[in-house]
């Protein structure tokens, strides 16, 4: 069975429920699902798995989007891990007040690309909490990386 771990980082708890409901949704296309926070994960989980998955608000006292401190040292060492063999996706909240709208989840795109895994679904960005359309979003992701892992079998 084709195994996802979600690594999430959320303050608000939006990022938390996305990463739920993903879950839920992985689990639904006949995956197996995994959540761990951001603060108990390593990079090295994501070997035990197929699919790796982050999910992180973005963080921005001001006009520049950042990645919140917690995600820091796991971003870092993100870009040093060899996932060629594997899947990723990256989702994140934010707050479409501000001009750099969901950053951290381009730089995760950016790290993962390094680590040489293949994207399985666009990355996605959603405005504060998810909602019914949020939902079905997150519902076709899952679809596709079901779809996607598939084919390569």
């Amino acid at each position: 069975m084709t195994k996802a771990l979600i690594v999430y980082a959320s303050l608000t708890g939006n990022t938390e429920e996305a990463a739920e409901i993903l879950g839920e949704a992985l689990i639904y296309y006949g995956m197996e699902a995994h959540l761990k926070s951001i603060e108990q994960a390593d990079v090295i989980d994501f070997l035990d798995y197929d699919i790796c998955i982050v999910g992180s608000y973005t963080y921005g006292p001001g006009t520049k989007g950042e990645l919140p401190i917690e995600c820091q040292e796991f971003y870092k060492d993100l870009a040093t891990i060899d996932l060629s063999e594997k899947y990723y996706m990256v989702f994140g909240s934010g707050d479409d007040f501000y001009p750099e709208w969901c950053t951290a989840v381009d730089d995760f795109c950016y790290q993962f690309q390094k680590t040489g895994a293949r994207e399985g679904t666009p990355s996605y960005k959603f405005n504060l909490n998810p909602e019914e359309k949020e939902i079905e979003d997150l519902y076709e992701r899952a679809k596709i990386l079901s779809q996607n892992i598939l084919e390569k079998e």
